[in-house]
């Protein structure tokens, strides 16, 4: 157990050294030390730029739309489909140009529109087609001069700011993630477990050794890691982790491909080459126990599988995810695995702050950069060159 929320299993050991594991460790205190202002955000001593009772006027409504691109949108995707069973209100997502956009001219939404440069032109694009007149919005930007800034004054909106010193992938603990989050009725003060993570040692030497297995596979030319996800309500966990591994590692001709496959369903497609193909990939395995789990009809069951009786769904799928890491240990296939005990803000916390310093990291380990991407910023730059 790495907390009473989370289970979990890591890689079996490699030939690293124990003076890299030794460096790794020198180097998480030091980040502590020196108060980092991403690893800031997913401390309790981090101070939001809001307050409760602005959103006050806000909390009747029954209808969200949050309209942003990546990491302004991803972490709360995570949050409202993680946590769904504990939220009463509607949140939709628009984190894509569609041609075809539904306009529902029913509902009276509150629009969330967010964007750290506010001059996001995808976000500026369904903001201009979606924000109908007399709606309640909320603009999420940073505090200067930009288009999403002069739009919010011009429709008289709440204007959020967005800290500069916190990018879109690294932002779910920030205003970013947690004020949709107070919106959704859910407890925010929960979500920053940092403090007494960084205190729990078997959290620590999780997260140590599991850094130390991944560079090891890096250095072996294992480049591909995929998720085994076995749970529908974590899958935007794993796009939100999908964009922070590649948008941080991807530099310098390094980086890791993450690859999300949701199970069982993959077993009947992919799951063949993972067991006999190329050997350049590591897994995680992700589980979670889910007491609301529809149940088996006993008595329609046929007596040639009598030993589904008594049975729901979340039982088989367990069977199927041990089956599965049986195969993987016997065939020696790399992988970690976590079990999650509790839904709930605490665990998603701990589970938002392992992926955020496992990354930091690496990155620090490869020389890279965690925090900028500087390709993207090239597309950005010839798509508006085009449009002008």
């Amino acid at each position: 157990m790495i907390t009473s929320g989370i289970s979990f299993v890591g890689f079996k050991s490699n030939k690293i050294l124990t003076a890299k594991v030794k460096k790794l460790k020198k180097e998480l205190n030091q980040l502590v030390k020196d108060k980092d202002q991403v690893i800031t955000s997913l401390s309790k001593n981090y101070k939001s730029n809001y307050k409760k009772d602005q959103l006050k006027k806000y909390k009747k409504n029954k209808n969200f739309r949050v309209i942003g691109m990546g990491g302004s949108t991803l972490g709360t995707q995570t949050i409202y489909s993680f946590l769904k069973h504990k939220i009463k209100k509607k949140f939709s997502f628009i984190d894509n140009l569609k041609n075809n956009l539904e306009i529902e001219k029913q509902k009276k939404y509150v629009n969330l529109v967010i964007s750290k440069s506010g001059n996001t032109i995808e976000t500026i694009a369904n903001a201009n087609i979606l924000i109908k007149k007399k709606e309640k919005n909320i603009f999420v930007t940073e505090n200067k001069k930009n288009y999403l800034h002069s739009l919010a004054e011009k429709l008289k909106a709440e204007v959020i700011h967005h800290n500069n010193f916190i990018g879109g992938r690294y932002s779910v603990l920030s205003e970013v993630g947690m004020l949709p989050a107070e919106l959704m009725g859910l407890n925010v003060s929960n979500f920053r477990q940092f403090d007494s993570l960084i205190k729990n040692k078997f959290f620590f030497n999780s997260l140590i050794t599991n850094v130390k297995s991944t560079l090891y596979f890096i250095k072996k030319k294992k480049f591909n890691s995929i998720i085994i996800n076995y749970d529908e309500q974590s899958e935007n966990l794993f796009k939100w982790y999908q964009q922070l591994i590649a948008e941080s590692l991807g530099k310098k001709n390094k980086g890791i491909l993450p690859i999300v496959s949701n199970m069982p369903r993959d077993n009947h497609s992919v799951m063949q080459l993972y067991l006999d193909g190329f050997k350049n990939n590591f897994f995680t395995f992700f589980y979670v126990h889910d007491p609301r789990s529809q149940q088996i009809k006993s008595s329609e069951i046929l007596s040639s599988h009598k030993y589904l009786e008594g049975k729901n769904l979340s039982d088989i799928i367990y069977a199927q995810k041990s089956a599965t890491e049986k195969v993987f240990n016997k065939k020696n296939i790399p992988f970690r695995s976590f079990e999650i005990k509790k839904r709930n803000e605490k665990t998603l916390g701990e589970l938002f702050c392992f992926f955020i310093l496992e990354t930091i990291l690496i990155a620090k380990s490869l020389n890279l950069n965690a925090y900028d991407q500087p390709a993207v910023e090239l597309i950005k730059k010839d798509t508006k060159k085009l449009l002008i």
